[in-house]
């Protein structure tokens, strides 16, 4: 069985931005993780908004903690650390291309398209051979459910789940 957790919230100065692949911190407000899952591992970004809260489940479970950069957020190329306002005023509705081009448009010029993400992440989620929980982003957990439900891109942005929030697959 799989578990994905999306990450708690990030720092108050980084919301509104863009930071995909950017080591953006987390809030440092208290934030409860939810109870979690029999598994036998717990998988995480390598990020920090993953690497802390992956710490303290795998240390509560008592097992072992991986970092797999496969689950990392889609790369937003140029687009890092912009706000959503900035990239929105300097692009237009470029940014929609990530929907309506999910395997040619490519987010800031060079970053990761919809499709190179989806299957980044199916790559790994395949890897995982026993119960694993995932601590990992919102674009990886849309993408993958968003295939197993068979939806068109279009409609995956609905499955992000709220920060902090635990989906099974």
């Amino acid at each position: 069985m799989l578990w994905l957790l999306r990450h708690p919230p990030v720092a108050v100065t980084w919301r509104a931005r863009c930071y995909g692949v950017t080591d953006a911190p987390l809030a440092r407000a208290a934030f409860a993780l939810p109870e979690p899952p029999p598994v036998e591992q717990v998988v995480h970004s390598g990020l920090r908004r993953t690497r802390g809260p992956a710490e303290k489940l795998a240390a509560a479970l008592g097992v072992p903690r991986i970092e797999d950069a496969q689950w990392r957020e889609r790369d937003f190329g140029t687009w890092e650390g912009q706000t959503w306002h900035a990239i929105y005023r300097a692009t237009g509705d470029a940014m929609d291309g990530m929907l309506t081009d999910p395997e040619g448009f490519r987010p800031g010029g060079d970053g990761e398209t919809t499709m190179e993400l989806a299957w980044r992440v199916v790559g790994a989620a395949r890897a995982l051979t026993r119960p694993t929980l995932v601590v990992t982003h919102g674009g990886p957990i849309a993408a993958l459910l968003g295939l197993r439900d068979g939806l068109p891109v279009s409609e995956w942005p609905k499955h992000v789940p709220p920060y902090g929030t635990m989906v099974a697959v």
